[in-house]
């Protein structure tokens, strides 16, 4: 009789870890947005979706945001993201963690662009936001794959791995040695890979502070502007004066930066 109970206390435990297990499965991951989105996991990451009501027939446009960490976006980007739904475009992204534009967080990116255009109806071309960090995330991605990008707005965007986060801090998520990612720097760096999304045509946009100390506007905006513009590819740059890597609303609450996303998200 004792045996039987025992086997029973067994049985009802391992059902119960069983039926948690499968509730758990099926939880949406948490995560806290600046306006009401969902959010869902691709390949095992956390992504979001700020969806825009829209009753288009064709691919609905969107705009690709990164970085997407515990507290990103945020209450920052509140404004820009209001405008973006009024005109019909979503906002979504997928949190890669700090992977500095590694191949393991471009392979995650490419993830999330098929989960958004092969299984959610978005447009095989959204235009991708980075801010910071994202910029090196965004770009970095990008450039690898011009045909599906239908252009490209920074604040205060990482453009250049050497620059931020350098050589040493990176290439941990590349998975090299820093004298190894030096030597394979052309090979990954955003900034030496421009001339594929020139060759494309895909327009960039860039509002980047004259002191930023985090982020030199020199190394990374900056450069990028020069050298898409000796490729013959679009670039508008706007830069600030006396303003540095800090939460100023005018990097924001850009209308220049919100005019350039409408116009390019919504090219099909």
């Amino acid at each position: 009789m004792l045996r039987l109970v025992l086997l029973c206390s067994f049985c009802i435990v391992g059902f119960l870890n069983t039926h948690a297990s499968a509730q758990e499965a099926n939880t949406p991951p948490q995560k806290e947005l600046p306006l009401p989105g969902t959010t869902f996991l691709v390949e095992g990451r956390v992504a979001f979706l700020i969806a825009a009501e829209t009753k288009s027939d064709t691919a609905k446009p969107w705009v690709w945001y990164a970085p997407t960490l515990p507290r990103l976006p945020g209450v920052e980007e509140r404004w820009m993201f209001e405008r973006f739904l009024k005109a019909g475009i979503s906002i979504a992204g997928i949190d890669v963690g700090e992977s500095f534009g590694s191949p393991d967080g471009r392979k995650q990116f490419s993830a999330l662009h098929q989960e958004l255009t092969e299984k959610r109806g978005y447009s095989p071309k959204p235009v991708l936001l980075g801010r910071s960090r994202g910029g090196l995330m965004t770009l970095g991605w990008a450039v690898e794959n011009p045909n599906k990008v239908g252009g490209f707005a920074g604040v205060y965007p990482v453009c250049n791995i050497a620059s931020y986060p350098g050589i040493a801090r990176a290439a941990g998520a590349y998975k090299l040695t820093p004298d190894e990612l030096t030597a394979r720097l052309p090979e990954h760096n955003p900034l030496d890979k421009l001339e594929s999304l020139a060759k494309a045509k895909v327009p960039l946009f860039a509002i980047h502070g004259d002191i930023d100390k985090v982020v030199p506007l020199e190394a990374n905006s900056g450069e990028a502007h020069k050298r898409y513009q000796s490729f013959g590819g679009e670039m508008q740059l706007i830069v600030p004066k006396d303003q540095g890597h800090n939460m100023w609303p005018g990097f924001f609450q850009s209308q220049e930066l919100v005019d350039f996303v409408i116009k390019h998200a919504k090219k099909l």
